[in-house]
């Protein structure tokens, strides 16, 4: 059997699980924010949620983007198929957190974010240690072409974001979402704007 063949389809088969997972992260995103259009002012934004909503939207879209780098793996275990739809389910945990169902309980989501803020922080933790698992998973030279930087600054939002479960204050908050924010966009011009 041609082990290119194989492995081509192995990859396109994991990609579609991973597709179908995405896709519900993706979609329970924008039906979030679609509400803010729909009904506005019946619950009252908050800038911080709204930062990590577009971070969630800017992450996914580069999560579908950089797995393509996946198709240079030559052979597919169950763990490392395991590993790639748990990661693909952070995402989506992660966007089902900041849109619940339902918010009776909450006075807007400056409140339903401060009281779940341990969760949503403690999920974007693991996504980004996981990033680095994954990105270590692609091989050795892809880990190094991304240079010690990668590193650091997984290390430092992970940082950042754990110390911001301590924290109430909105403006350390709207700092924590602002630098992540910049930085996800400096990776992607920096290291990720074409596929090769």
């Amino acid at each position: 059997m041609d082990t290119a063949a194989t492995s081509s389809a192995e990859f396109v088969h994991v990609r579609i699980i991973m597709g179908m997972v995405v896709g519900l992260g993706m979609a329970r995103l924008m039906n979030g924010l679609a509400l803010f259009v729909q009904h506005p002012g019946k619950i009252p934004i908050y800038s911080v949620h709204l930062g990590w909503s577009l971070y969630m939207l800017l992450g996914v879209t580069f999560f579908w983007w950089f797995e393509f780098a996946l198709v240079s793996v030559d052979t597919w275990t169950f763990e490392s198929y395991l590993f790639h739809i748990f990661f693909a389910a952070i995402y989506f945990f992660i966007s089902a957190v900041l849109y619940p169902e339902k918010m009776e309980e909450y006075s807007g989501y400056k409140d339903y974010f401060l009281r779940r803020r341990a969760w949503i922080y403690s999920l974007l933790a693991v996504l980004f240690l996981v990033d680095v698992a994954d990105t270590r998973l692609k091989g050795i030279e892809h880990f190094q072409e991304l240079g010690p930087s990668y590193l650091v600054r997984q290390l430092a939002i992970v940082a950042l974001v754990l110390s911001a479960i301590r924290v109430e204050r909105s403006g350390y908050h709207v700092f924590v979402v602002g630098v992540v924010l910049l930085s996800q966009v400096w990776l992607i011009v920096s290291a990720f704007s074409a596929i090769s």
